[in-house]
């Protein structure tokens, strides 16, 4: 399939504009030198998309929220942890579009509210407080039931709204980035619910590109986000009307759970360090809890050889750098 193929099969989902342009790809020759030299490095700046403080999740509600409006839907519901950045964005979306936002966040509610939580607040969405993971799709299911008895049309998003049509536009992102650049030899990015990794390995796939997509698990196991990932990208073939062949080969689904540390949102030493020396060579910001764990690994690669001299690697920075204030 050819780039122009590809956003022709695209085309016929609606989409909103929450993306002015396509994001900027720049070198990182500074952090390159800090680490003594190895593969070519840069890095996909969507934590520089501006509408809601950007990052990943806006290219995927550009889609799943243009959904909710074909559907005539006037509140998108959807959940995350306290400081969720997908629930920012959601809540971003929903006042973009005159709808009411309502947010499931397991946690407990913060005595002061700051980064992510904050913004929430601005933004006019009602927040909803759970114990644990668990019980946020219940409780989710439980609020739409609610509001379509009171007359009104809720639209449920899920995590980090990594559903096939979400994640088809990371598909295209693959596009945006081979118009920006030669298609490098590896992607580097963070992952958590799978819809990012999905579109990149599909897109990849679809153009037939030999780039390696390695993600970097925020929290989940290798086996379970590679199974997560892999149904993702089945239901995108789905979507695309396409024989179950022509998303089987291709670009293969890594996942790398060594990064981990603590846990979900438990910054480690190799996170710290990667916060740190990336802010002090290039003036770029990563968060906490996913992109700094992508660092980390991709700085771990270059020093032990793991990446080779000659090759080019794209960093692909999903934002959340909001977290940083937390």
């Amino acid at each position: 399939m050819t780039i122009a193929e590809l956003r022709s099969a695209l085309a016929r989902f609606p989409s909103l504009p929450l993306l002015a342009s396509p994001t900027p790809v720049e070198p990182l020759a500074r952090l390159s030198a800090r680490l003594g030299g190895g593969p070519r490095l840069f890095i996909k700046r969507d934590d520089a998309i501006p509408f809601g403080f950007g990052g990943n999740k806006v290219r995927k509600l550009a889609l799943v929220a243009a959904q909710a409006r074909a559907e005539h839907a006037d509140t998108l519901i959807t959940a995350g942890g306290v400081q969720s950045n997908h629930a920012r964005a959601t809540a971003a979306a929903a006042a973009r579009l005159g709808m009411r936002a309502v947010l499931v966040a397991n946690g407990t509610p913060p005595a002061r509210k700051t980064a992510n939580a904050l913004l929430d607040e601005l933004l006019g969405a009602e927040v909803v407080y759970v114990g644990s993971r668990e019980e946020r799709m219940p409780k989710i299911q439980e609020l739409a039931a609610g509001l379509r008895a009171q007359g009104r049309r809720p639209f449920a998003i899920p995590i980090g709204a990594s559903t096939p049509l979400g994640a088809l536009a990371f598909a295209l992102a693959v596009a945006e980035l081979v118009d920006q650049m030669p298609a490098p030899d590896v992607i580097v990015h963070s992952t958590s619910s799978g819809g990012t990794q999905a579109g990149l390995v599909a897109g990849c796939r679809l153009l037939g590109l030999a780039t390696r997509v390695i993600g970097v698990s925020a929290d989940d196991s290798s086996s379970s986000l590679e199974a997560q990932v892999t149904a993702i990208v089945r239901g995108i073939g789905n979507l695309l009307h396409l024989d179950p062949a022509a998303l089987a080969a291709g670009t293969a689904i890594e996942v790398d759970d060594r990064f981990v540390g603590g846990g979900y949102g438990v910054p480690s030493d190799q996170s710290r360090e990667a916060i740190e020396l990336t802010a002090r060579s290039e003036a770029i910001f990563l968060d906490p809890t996913y992109t700094s764990k992508a660092m980390a690994a991709l700085i771990a690669y270059v020093r032990q050889r793991q990446l080779e001299e000659g090759q080019t690697v794209v960093f692909w920075h999903t934002g959340g750098q909001v977290g940083l204030f937390a």
